[in-house]
């Protein structure tokens, strides 16, 4: 059994945090040569990025890819919006799904896999307020369980 060689370059913990994950799908992403030399050096960010469906194409906005420093005339702009890769029937199946109440699609990783690019999208549900105390709640409880375990163990 051959493991597929993944080298996690960001994270979105924003998205976890104020989303639902329902599900995730993996989709490549068009770049130029410098944007593939930024994001292999992991200067990618995904906090404030999303996805949008324009014309039976996805494209992620707001991902900022910083310029590549050895790459003077061909860097591109960092903010601009980039095409994801994914095939027709996982782009329906997507404007299906967001077309229900509350949906969005969120960039949750971005990853190396085989030498290529790809984007972990998420469709995601907003999270209320008391969603995310919720959420903090039972994450303080299961931390203070683990240091009490943690004493009576020692």
């Amino acid at each position: 059994m051959v493991k597929e060689a993944v080298k996690i370059v960001a994270q979105n913990k924003k998205a976890r945090h104020d989303y639902f994950i329902e599900e995730t799908i993996e989709a490549g992403i068009v770049l130029s040569g410098t944007e593939v030399k930024s994001v292999r050096q992991g200067k990618i960010n995904l906090k404030e990025s999303y996805a949008s469906i324009v014309d039976g194409e996805v494209f992620v906005s707001g991902m900022h890819i910083s310029p590549y420093e050895q790459g003077n005339i061909f860097n591109k702009d960092p903010l601009r919006d980039r095409k994801l890769l994914l095939h027709k029937s996982e782009i329906n199946r997507l404007i299906g799904l967001i077309q229900q109440k509350g949906f969005t699609l969120v960039p949750v990783q971005a990853y190396l896999k085989h030498g290529m690019v790809k984007i972990e999208l998420g469709v995601a549900r907003g999270k209320k307020l008391y969603d995310k105390r919720d959420d903090i709640a039972s994450r303080d409880a299961k931390r203070e369980i683990d240091r009490k375990l943690k004493e009576q163990f020692r």
